[in-house]
């Protein structure tokens, strides 16, 4: 009769040590992945970010306009604008557009309004910044003034805006209606560069271009 063997202490204990290396090891791998997935899913969500702030200031910006029709008693200059400050990586535009959607139903708003691009500190992200956008659904004397203001994208490092100026044949860095050069016309397009911060800490421009289809002052 054949007498019955187990394992020994150091089977055993050999037996342990490799199923705890193996276990280690598949941890490992785990925890790189989940990383490897957190990160992907960040530079997705930024790559995501800039395309919609990008798509929305280009569709807003193509329905820019001037209109000579307004009240000469009431306004010195025409209210409608469009004015392009250059301020290295931090430019900002403000623009009278028809790209407004009525909200609230019976709203005494038409699809006019003013629109402005700019940077400003991030509150909920101490020491960056972000893109913002002010929207006043009324044209007035005091575009500068009013509306309301929504942060459109984050982590935003740079926003860089030029103007293509047809006479010159050259990009322009800073724009305005109603100076003496270029009153009554805007730039047939506009170029837009928006650079992020990514997850891993390097920096990543976006660039697009949109036309502006009425480039003289409306008559009517």
């Amino acid at each position: 009769m054949t007498e019955a063997r187990g394992f020994t202490l150091m089977e055993v204990m050999v037996a342990i040590a490799i199923t705890a290396m193996i276990g280690a090891m598949l941890g490992g791998s785990f925890q790189r992945a989940y990383a490897t997935k957190e990160t992907v899913e960040a530079q997705n969500e930024r790559y995501a970010g800039a395309r919609l702030a990008l798509g929305r200031m280009g569709r807003e910006i193509s329905m820019a306009f001037l209109s000579n029709h307004f009240d000469t008693k009431r306004y010195r200059e025409r209210p409608t604008i469009f004015r392009g400050k250059d301020s290295g990586t931090r430019d900002a535009l403000l623009f009278a557009t028809m790209a407004h959607d009525r909200l609230t139903r019976d709203a005494k708003q038409s699809d006019q309004m003013v629109v402005e691009y700019y940077l400003d500190s991030d509150p909920d992200a101490p020491g960056e910044e972000a893109l913002y956008r002010r929207e006043k659904p009324v044209i007035d004397d005091e575009p500068d003034h009013g509306g309301t203001k929504a942060k459109l994208c984050d982590h935003v490092t740079g926003l860089d805006i030029s103007y293509w100026d047809w006479k010159k044949q050259e990009w322009a860095d800073e724009w305005s209606s109603a100076s003496t050069e270029r009153q009554g016309w805007l730039p047939p397009r506009v170029r837009i560069k928006l650079t992020l911060k990514m997850d891993d800490g390097k920096d990543k421009t976006f660039e697009t271009q949109t036309r502006i289809a009425m480039i003289r002052p409306l008559e009517f």
